[in-house]
């Protein structure tokens, strides 16, 4: 499978990347394969530099791995953090109290 998804990634095609996609490869690499969080960061930054990369929005996934790895948030919830600046809704409504080491951003509990 390695090979095949290398070739495909090598190939002139484009290929598109989605948010739910990257934060599943996120999951997988450090689930399943054990890789430590800043080379989780390091290899999806990797894959968003390929010229056969497209995504929908590559400043927010990129503000997104800053958050995953500098302030040890989940993805999901440093995605959270990255389209909260984005979009200028600087407030949040969450259980996780990781984000509050997030200081763009201030979190309310529902």
């Amino acid at each position: 499978m390695a090979a095949r998804a290398t070739a495909a990634l090598a190939a002139e095609q484009t290929l598109l990347l989605t948010d739910v996609v990257f934060a599943e490869c996120v999951y997988v690499l450090e689930s399943f394969y054990e890789v430590e969080p800043h080379q989780v960061a390091d290899l999806m930054r990797a894959a968003l530099a390929l010229p056969s990369i497209k995504t929908l929005d590559r400043s927010s996934l990129q503000r997104a791995l800053e958050v995953y790895e500098l302030e040890r948030l989940d993805f999901a919830e440093a995605y959270l953090v990255a389209h909260a600046e984005a979009t200028g809704v600087l407030e949040v409504l969450s259980f996780d109290r990781s984000i509050d080491r997030v200081e763009t951003i201030r979190r309310q509990e529902p």
